[in-house]
């Protein structure tokens, strides 16, 4: 049997959810994240496969070449990391074109940057 407390409670939360005053705790809550329109993220993942852009990094950092992604260094920018993907291209001569590196800067936002969305 439950308490009067209890069902006070328990109804004072319904109440305060019905009329939008709450809001789960800041954890629960997920803000937006940038998006780069248009981009393929399938071709992007495809893209990093084929080239092989991991086992670069490996090179680079050592480890399993996630070190190399550092939301808090150089690319702290969704249009940061675009330019770098695009300095790949043209350092590696991977030919890819400019909604190609697109995909891949959008596929790396997702995995491993998150960088939040500008209102």
């Amino acid at each position: 049997m439950k308490t009067s407390s209890a069902v006070a409670v328990k109804a004072v939360f319904f109440s305060a959810t019905l009329l939008g005053l709450y809001a789960p705790p800041l954890a629960a809550q997920t803000a937006a994240l940038h998006t780069y329109p248009d981009a393929d993220l399938a071709l992007g993942s495809k893209l990093l496969a084929e080239h092989k852009c991991d086992g670069c990094h490996i090179r680079k950092v050592g480890g399993d070449g996630s070190a190399i992604y550092r939301p808090k260094g150089r690319i702290n920018t969704p249009s940061a990391l675009l330019t770098m993907v695009e300095r790949c291209n043209n350092e590696l001569n991977l030919g890819l074109f400019p909604e190609d590196s697109l995909s891949v800067a959008a596929v790396l936002q997702r995995d491993h940057y998150r960088f939040p969305a500008k209102p």
